[in-house]
């Protein structure tokens, strides 16, 4: 079953301009590899050198971000939403 992944504005002109895409896989990790499959520019957006997740990139499943759950292996379900939002940091001193 697809999963929904939703997309900043960032990252949207590398996925043809779309808010949203679907995806298949059993994990957040499988579900990032679909997508950029589907749209390889993507790649460096994303995933870092490594193959985990870009340094500057959070990626949430409905509310919880993976970094606190299983990261790249935590289990999808066809219900769930699949989040992937720029890391803010710095500020004023």
């Amino acid at each position: 079953m697809p999963v929904e992944v939703r997309l900043p504005t960032l990252l949207r002109p590398s996925a043809d301009g779309q808010s949203r895409v679907k995806a298949q896989g059993a994990t957040v990790g499988e579900v990032l590899e679909s997508i950029v499959a589907e749209y390889p520019a993507l790649e460096s957006q994303v995933l870092g050198s490594e193959g985990g997740l870009h340094r500057f990139v959070n990626v949430y499943l409905n509310d919880d971000d993976v970094r606190y759950l299983d990261r790249l292996d935590t289990k999808v379900g066809p219900d769930d939403i699949v989040s992937i939002l720029p890391a803010v940091a710095g500020g004023a001193s």
